[in-house]
């Protein structure tokens, strides 16, 4: 007979804080607390999404799930939203992102491959040759639009947009 142990109890005890992974919600929100407050989960966005990318979340709040593909930031999640919680100047980012490559990278590990590269319409991610080996990644934060395009296709899953900062 094996006994299940609760992390979060015994993390508790220990003192130790849980990691809360910040979730991307649907592009240009306002902040998450109304988000949270004013969204009805009626699914809308959800299905009005033609790249199937906007996913009911753990907490049955809609999430963007860039492992299903990018964000052609098309608006259209938007639009179909009764709710006023989204900002008006498009020219902001739509979320407070950054991009990462981990160390696990196949190119970081002297293994060709550029898939990143090939699905970044902005050209944010470059590839840099190092004393004749094989090039390396190059990430410019300022072409990056947070779309994820990059994230599906890597064979390693080493690519990764992360909130810089929370949503207020």
């Amino acid at each position: 007979m094996s006994i299940a142990v609760d992390q979060s109890k015994r993390n508790f005890l220990r003192g130790k804080k849980p990691t809360v992974v910040a979730k991307f919600r649907l592009p240009w929100i306002t902040n998450e607390s109304d988000f949270l407050k004013d969204c009805t989960q009626c699914n809308d966005c959800i299905s009005s999404c033609d790249e199937n990318i906007i996913v009911k979340g753990e907490d049955g709040f809609p999430t963007i799930d860039f492992n299903k593909g990018e964000c052609t930031f098309c608006n259209e999640c938007i639009s179909s939203c009764e709710q006023s919680f989204f900002k008006t100047d498009k020219t902001v980012p739509a979320w407070p992102s950054k991009f990462n490559i981990k160390d696990d990278c196949l190119a970081k590990n002297k293994v060709y491959c550029q898939s990143c590269k090939d699905a970044c319409e902005p050209r944010a991610i470059t590839f840099s040759y190092l004393n004749g080996s094989i090039p390396e990644p190059v990430i410019d934060q300022d072409l990056c639009t947070g779309c994820g395009a990059c994230i599906q296709p890597c064979p390693t899953n080493s690519t990764e947009l992360f909130l810089f900062q929370e949503l207020n």
